[in-house]
């Protein structure tokens, strides 16, 4: 009795499901192709988000080494051609002073530690006098401008010009830059003619512990 009752007071269709029932399950079923198709969509973004990026074709051309800064002068094509070109000259001049030294059996088949220390001092500080000693600037006065004095007999001077000039200007105002040939003079004047060699380098080794005792009388003057 009490199942009837249950039965006549909720509708059914002729399949025997309640109609409310019916409606949810029509609702649902009309709401399943609108998910699918925006699971498709999300896994396609997803696909094409995880997709790697596409890889440029490389550009070595000189004309974007100075792409990303202001000094244009700095990264001029003549400048870096003539920086190859010194860059050459010292590579192919090392490369026959070494052949040279080899054929005539006179390469050392190590240095001293005497002699690495002297030749370090020497080459630092004929560096210094080449780069930025008063006395010597009329020798860079071509190829650079006087900027200010720097004190304890040094200046400071900038390149000038363009091509050729600027290049030689930026190695002879720039004592990291003209070490390295300072050090080949040197280290080659050791082989070729070591006692005149060592007899210079010993004089330039004496002027800089002369220079560092200097500047070490001043900070210990100014202590006092």
């Amino acid at each position: 009795m009490r199942n009837r009752l249950l039965g006549s007071c909720i509708p059914t269709h002729g399949c025997g499901i309640p109609q409310a029932h019916g409606s949810s399950l029509r609702a649902r079923g009309r709401g399943l192709p609108v998910f699918h198709a925006q699971m498709d969509r999300s896994l396609r973004c997803n696909y094409v988000d995880r997709s790697p990026p596409r890889q440029t074709e490389s550009d070595f051309s000189v004309e974007k080494y100075g792409a990303k800064t202001r000094e244009k002068e700095e990264c001029d094509e003549q400048l870096l051609a003539d920086y190859a070109a010194l860059l050459a000259f010292h590579v192919a001049s090392v490369a026959a002073l070494t052949g040279i030294a080899d054929e005539q059996n006179r390469l050392p088949k190590k240095f001293r530690p005497l002699d690495l220390a002297l030749l370090g001092m020497a080459a630092h500080k004929l560096s210094r006098i080449v780069a930025k000693d008063r006395i010597t600037s009329i020798l860079r006065a071509p190829f650079v401008t006087y900027i200010r004095s720097a004190g304890a007999g040094e200046v400071e001077e900038e390149p000038r010009g363009r091509g050729v000039q600027r290049g030689i200007g930026q190695l002879i105002s720039c004592p990291y830059c003209v070490a390295p040939w300072c050090a080949r003079a040197l280290a080659f004047g050791f082989i070729f003619a070591p006692r005149a060699a060592r007899f210079f380098a010993g004089i330039l080794a004496s002027v800089a512990m002369s220079d560092f005792l200097h500047r070490a009388y001043l900070a210990a003057k100014e202590k006092i």
